[in-house]
């Protein structure tokens, strides 16, 4: 299994990784911006992507975003195909992109919105935290992009104070000055109150 950053020669993928992305979020039942393949593409082009192969198989995929003139980045879609999940090779796939997102974007603070708790627990262990949106970049572009989202309307009910996402930041200049204490701000019960969290909202969108 190789873990690479994208280039050109991954371009060929970009139908396949968004339709992969898109089959994954009807199976979860969960809202999910909607990519095209020429977005992918761009993203590949622009060095901003992280791709995982098995030989020529596409196996996983997740790319960078920027926002407020880079003061935010974000590591959107991240996806593993069918066939290789339960591997760990999300873990690994977001642990390049962090890698990555922290090589091209020292000081930017690192986010991520979402509904599902494994990827809460990947960040988590990277060091990002459990934040309110009002934490996250205001840059209207970024919250458009949730407009294809089928939890929308919630988003734009609570004035994007609060969704059926969670927001997670990773601040490079926060870390630096609790560098000698090595702990998080949050414990482990925190997932416990996120899921509850969660469901509390769900069960009030079926209503």
């Amino acid at each position: 299994m190789q873990i690479l950053i994208a280039n050109d020669s991954h371009i060929p993928y970009a139908q396949e990784i968004c339709d992969t992305i898109e089959e994954s979020a009807k199976q979860r039942g969960t809202g999910i911006a909607k990519r095209t393949p020429e977005y992918i593409a761009t993203k590949i082009t622009n060095g901003n992507a992280v791709i995982a192969l098995d030989g020529n198989r596409f196996a996983g995929f997740c790319y960078i975003e920027t926002w407020g003139h880079g003061k935010y980045v974000a590591n959107s879609g991240l996806i593993v195909h069918p066939d290789f999940r339960g591997s760990g090779l999300a873990t690994q796939i977001k642990k390049k992109v962090f890698e990555h997102s922290r090589s091209k974007f020292p000081d930017a603070k690192i986010f991520g919105i979402t509904t599902g708790l494994a990827v809460m627990k990947i960040n988590y262990d990277l060091g990002y935290e459990p934040v309110t949106f009002s934490e996250l970049t205001d840059d209207p572009s970024f919250w458009d992009g949730c407009k294809t989202c089928k939890n929308f309307d919630i988003l734009t009910r609570t004035e994007r104070k609060m969704c059926l996402c969670t927001g997670m930041l990773y601040d490079p200049a926060e870390k630096e000055k609790n560098k000698k204490d090595h702990k998080h701000q949050y414990d482990k019960k925190v997932f416990k109150r996120l899921k509850s969290i969660k469901e509390s909202l769900f069960l009030k969108k079926e209503k």
